[in-house]
């Protein structure tokens, strides 16, 4: 049985839950619950966890006992010695209520081909059953999942090194973490071509993130676990927001890596870090200020945001326009649409680094046109490294953006831009130029949710236009 066989077989236990009222999402959550024990037994991990809290004293119980060992047992786990496993049952409790169920699900995990498990690795194990939960429309953990092409692309040309702190102030699921440790790995023979204390920097320093939903960090903290990322305390995905005076706990970064939340701070407020220079609801903003400002000198980022985020203005403007001096912004992607699960809204990466000088840093911008002219993704035409592999050529080698890249004019997908020339735009890095020719097909649509959410952001960020410019003009903004 295969990898892809064992998440089929996981994804369809979803059906056992289903006369609980539990929903795609808390089913992946309950899921980890339970797969954490067995898989702490798989592995020889048994010591972390309390004595008479483990897979078989659960397992040696039946009907209501069995129900009850386990409401019991997340209570227990909750308060564990080790800090990883208190992180990830921190809170938790189980939406099952019949027996049944649960011996249902007990038996029919502890039935499955552990050692093909093991073989291929349970880390991508529990990625796929990510990956399937994101892909399921009805879950709405898309929002959470960045497609793993683009995640291993971002990599790919920012090229992570050892020794180097890799931050993600949105988590989700640690997607980038685990790429970039994965990346890292292929090129030190799984870390042995590095001394041990360099290995223990890996695992337990090397990789921090933050992430706002509980259940969704928990999740991230069994995907960081099953790759052997143990990180310090309670774990590398910390839980807080990031927008928050919380996020300036995080350490600066060599690498930040990251697809910040769609949308406006909700409720209408402003961020409350102290350190922002330009206060705004925007979260991708806010993000960007955060990320440009967590850099070392020298380090780099890759960040994904929406089209809105590059030409939006008063304070986007100059938020855009304080990145540019701070940072080196050298490379732009324009990405296809329909590649993200759970957003209808069209979304770029930016590329930069951080200037050694305080400022006057950003000379040129190159962009990259992945979306005129593109297949319509979705359904029947999925999103692969495949597609991104042109771009990926035209990067170049060097991981800070600076190999030489040829201007491939107006009938090309590369083109240059000068400062100049985008101060003449009004500091606008929405450049578009070539004629999009492609039609879109019905059949691969966003879902009818999907584009009525796009549709509530773009007037989101209108509203918030509006609000800008009633408040330039002196008036006042009903509440």
């Amino acid at each position: 049985m295969s990898t892809h066989n064992i998440v089929q077989k996981l994804w369809s236990l979803c059906d056992i839950l289903r006369d609980d009222g539990i929903t795609y999402h808390q089913y992946v959550t309950e899921l980890t619950l339970l797969l954490f024990l067995k898989m702490a037994q798989e592995t020889d991990t048994e010591h972390r966890l309390p004595e008479g809290q483990r897979w078989a004293d659960l397992k040696a119980r039946n009907g209501i006992a069995q129900l009850d060992h386990y409401r019991s047992s997340l209570l227990v786990l909750s308060r564990a010695a080790e800090p990883s496993v208190a992180a990830i049952y921190a809170g938790s409790n189980t939406s099952i209520k019949e027996p049944r169920h649960l011996a249902q699900l007990v038996e029919s995990i502890d039935a499955l081909d552990w050692y093909t498990a093991r073989t291929d690795g349970l880390g991508d194990l529990y990625e796929g059953l990510l990956e399937k939960n994101a892909g399921e429309t009805k879950s709405g953990a898309g929002q959470y999942f960045t497609p793993r092409p683009l995640i291993r692309a971002m990599v790919e040309v920012l090229k992570p090194q050892p020794g180097e702190v890799v931050q993600d102030p949105a988590a989700g699921t640690a997607g980038f973490l685990i790429e970039a440790d994965r990346y890292i790995k292929q090129h030190t023979d799984d870390l042995f071509t590095l001394t041990v204390e360099q290995q223990n920097f890996q695992r337990q320093h090397a990789f921090v993130g933050m992430e706002l939903v509980p259940d969704t960090q928990r999740l991230a903290l069994m995907n960081c676990l099953l790759h052997d990322i143990t990180g310090a305390g309670q774990g590398p995905v910390r839980v807080g927001s990031t927008l928050s005076g919380e996020g300036e706990s995080l350490p600066p970064a060599d690498l930040i890596l990251a697809n910040p939340p769609f949308g406006t701070k909700k409720g209408g407020g402003l961020p409350t870090r102290g350190d922002f220079t330009y206060p705004t609801s925007n979260k991708q903003l806010a993000f960007l200020q955060h990320i440009y400002r967590g850099l070392n000198p020298g380090g780099r980022a890759g960040v994904v945001l929406p089209d809105n985020v590059l030409f939006e203005g008063n304070v986007g403007r100059q938020i855009r326009a304080d990145l540019m001096d701070k940072c080196r912004l050298h490379t732009i992607l324009r990405l296809p649409t329909g590649i993200f699960y759970a957003q209808g809204v069209k979304t770029n990466v930016l590329f930069f680094e951080k200037g050694r000088t305080p400022t006057g840093n950003t000379q040129e911008v190159w962009v990259y046109d992945l979306r005129a002219n593109m297949p319509q993704f979705g359904k029947r035409t999925p999103f692969t490294l495949a597609h991104l592999q042109p771009f990926i050529t035209a990067y170049g080698e060097r991981a800070d953006g600076s190999s030489p890249r040829t201007d491939e004019g107006e009938a090309g997908r590369l083109r240059r831009f000068s400062r100049e020339d985008i101060c003449a735009r009004d500091d606008s890095l929405d450049i578009a130029w070539l004629k999009d020719d492609s039609a879109e097909d019905a059949a691969d649509l966003p879902e009818p949710a999907a584009l009525a959410q796009a549709a509530m952001q773009e007037l989101e960020h209108a509203m918030t236009e509006l609000e800008a410019i009633l408040a330039e003009l002196g008036a006042e903004v009903d509440g």
